[in-house]
């Protein structure tokens, strides 16, 4: 079901569920958020847990934990236990995926806002950190410290959490966002708050398949592969409208409007502090927005609403695109990563503070086979196909899960996990998430 508000019996039903998972954290060390319905005692033996981990600053809830707290490295939130053979990453902003849902595979997927967080599980999801603006979906401005399930939506995909909002696509491929609706970012043609989750109502036609937000802007690509973006404008082409196709109120663009000039289909889309980029299904990077740390990849400090390609990369086939405030990393299907933009952070991970041009390979992931990519405002992280994890850039609030780092880390280092004798076995990262002073990532716990 996707609309905004479910039948009342669902919700004291979903209510209902929502405190036995949380009746299970008073009895088991690490709770189990979801547990699969396909699981049964004749097929008990083809269990995995997934566990979700989480690092950094909580002040605000946003580590799951059920206190303020900073978290030196990753420690377990949740468990989810599936079928060994039956699961999926749920489609991630900026990722070539395949986004047909196939019968019977459970999608999970991890979202970190600037201060909330979310997890995905079949069709269900839950959020937790700061309230305020209505973020969570709940119906209140309350902080929630605990992954609480949000009754009020269904049959969820994939969620995208910004600064002080959030979105979802359900599976029927429509959009629902909610929270702060400041410059637009919301798409409701309205500029107030939405404490609970509503619906999208664009102008295109057919089903959204992916969608991305930053801290206050928004964009989604369609089946067809064709780019719809609101939100805030402030003369940096952030949106990709051009003249005539600017703000509507307050520096925003409160309804979702075609970006027309992209010559070619998209598959997916990522939206960046102040500029956007796009990824073809033959895996070519299109962007637009602010260039004055180079964040477009060009060369210069050119900026503007006209998406092009970045010239050095129309060799390359890229998979996986992501960005930060002010900086950009992309993965190519030979597992390298490269960076460019701001690097005063560290976060280009080229053991050095100084800003890059042009995305420039990072030698010291050249000896790994990366297969997945994210990036916070001033942070960044890589996955190897061996499972494990690497972070760099801004540690300050401890959000790159490694105790003692400078605040500056502009090397990528592997973020360690603690081996707790649980008999889930080792440890195995799927996907990785990281916000503005937080991070979390989903492990396959499997001997």
């Amino acid at each position: 079901m996707t609309k905004t508000m479910l039948p009342r019996c669902l919700i004291r039903q979903r209510l209902t569920l929502n405190r036995h998972f949380s009746s299970l954290s008073n009895t088991t060390k690490v709770p189990v958020l979801y547990k699969s319905p396909q699981i049964n005692e004749s097929n008990h033996n083809d269990t995995i847990t997934l566990q979700l981990f989480s690092w950094g600053r909580g002040a605000s809830g946003q580590l799951g934990g059920g206190i303020e707290e900073i978290r030196l490295y990753p420690a377990p939130v949740a468990n989810l236990q599936l079928p060994s053979s039956s699961f999926t990453l749920s489609p991630t902003p900026g990722q070539l995926v395949d986004n047909n849902n196939k019968k019977g595979v459970t999608e999970v997927g991890i979202s970190c806002g600037l201060f909330h967080s979310a997890i995905l599980a079949d069709g269900h999801f839950w959020m937790w950190g700061k309230g305020d603006g209505g973020r969570l979906g709940f119906g209140h401005e309350n902080p929630a410290f605990l992954p609480t399930l949000n009754p009020f939506l269904d049959s969820v995909r994939s969620i995208a959490l910004g600064g002080v909002h959030s979105a979802a696509i359900t599976s029927l491929g429509h959009i629902f966002t909610w929270g702060y609706g400041g410059f637009g970012a919301l798409g409701h043609s309205v500029y107030h708050r939405e404490l609970f989750p509503r619906l999208v109502e664009g102008s295109w036609d057919g089903k959204i398949r992916c969608i991305s937000t930053s801290g206050t802007h928004t964009a989604a690509v369609t089946e067809s592969g064709e780019v719809y973006t609101w939100g805030r404008e402030e003369g940096d082409g952030r949106l990709g409208l051009g003249p005539g196709r600017g703000p509507n109120e307050g520096g925003g663009l409160s309804i979702p409007c075609k970006v027309k000039t992209l010559p070619v289909p998209v598959a997916t889309v990522y939206c960046g502090g102040f500029f956007t980029m796009v990824l073809t299904e033959e895996g070519q990077i299109w962007n637009w927005g602010a260039n004055s740390n180079y964040e477009l990849g060009r060369g210069d400090k050119v900026g503007g609403w006209r998406p092009k390609p970045i010239p050095s990369l129309e060799d390359a086939r890229i998979i996986q695109i992501a960005g930060g405030g002010y900086h950009c990393l992309a993965l190519t299907d030979e597992g390298k990563v490269l960076s460019w933009g701001f690097g005063g952070h560290g976060q280009l991970g080229h053991s050095s503070i100084q800003s890059q041009k042009i995305p420039a390979v990072i030698d010291a992931l050249a000896d790994q086979h990366v297969i997945y990519i994210a990036c916070g405002g001033s942070s960044s992280a890589a996955i190897t196909d061996k499972g494990k994890l690497y972070m760099w850039g801004n540690a300050k609030d401890s959000q790159l899960g490694i105790p003692g780092l400078p605040e500056v880390q502009s090397c990528p280092v592997e973020v360690k996990f603690l081996m707790e004798d649980d008999g889930l076995g080792q440890h195995s990262v799927l996907s990785v998430s990281v916000g503005a002073s937080h991070a979390m990532c989903l492990v396959l716990r499997s001997s």
